[in-house]
């Protein structure tokens, strides 16, 4: 069984079937209230599931803001360490595009777009799937000024995506593991990094 946790926009968690077959999914879209709700969604989907054997969890790593993005990956961290089971990493917008080709049925390249507030988007461009049924990448996620935004996709069909699901980003995640492929490294895509700076050492009043 497979756990999949993402906060790149809400917080969503799904535990699903080595085969792709959800057996408990849960959500909430607030942006901003990851940490508030995120372990009841675990307790949710894992009491549902009984005692069905988690093998790995499917972490999704952005992009996202850096504290939302960070509670889910450490989610998925921790769980993984108490059970000694492996974590796998994978982009968050491959589940979004994976929805929209098996789900909405989308054809030819599209751009998977997210905010990334501060009046710009996360893009992505991807154009189908590959052999191994993983969306294809064929231009990597930029930060984009949203009003500059429909002229950098060039007419390029464009998918502006306010949730993810779970049990897309668990089903892209056991492909790219049964193909042997990862599909990103352990450090997460964060937007920006955060406002917050260590102060400098303070200055010196003369007397």
């Amino acid at each position: 069984m497979i756990l999949a946790v993402d906060t790149s926009l809400g917080t969503a968690v799904a535990v699903v079937d080595p085969d792709g077959s959800s057996w408990s999914e849960a959500a909430a879209v607030d942006p901003l209230g990851h940490a508030e709700v995120i372990g009841d969604l675990l307790v949710q989907v894992l009491d549902d599931t009984g005692d069905a054997a988690i093998g790995q969890v499917v972490a999704g790593m952005g992009p996202g803001p850096f504290t939302g993005l960070r509670i889910g990956i450490a989610a998925a961290r921790a769980f993984a360490l108490g059970r000694g089971i492996p974590v796998v990493p994978v982009p968050s917008h491959y589940a979004a595009a994976l929805t929209a080709i098996e789900t909405d049925g989308v054809e030819g390249p599209f751009a998977v777009v997210t905010d990334a507030r501060r009046r710009e988007v996360a893009i992505t461009v991807f154009d189908g799937t590959d052999a191994d049924g993983i969306p294809k990448v064929v231009a990597e996620t930029q930060l984009v000024p949203q009003a500059e935004s429909d002229a950098q996709l060039g007419g390029i069909r464009r998918l502006d995506v306010a949730s993810l699901s779970a049990v897309d980003l668990a089903k892209v995640g056991a492909r790219a593991v049964a193909a042997g492929r990862g599909l990103g490294d352990s450090e997460p895509l964060y937007l920006r990094q955060p406002d917050v700076r260590v102060p400098g050492v303070p200055k010196r009043v003369g007397s």
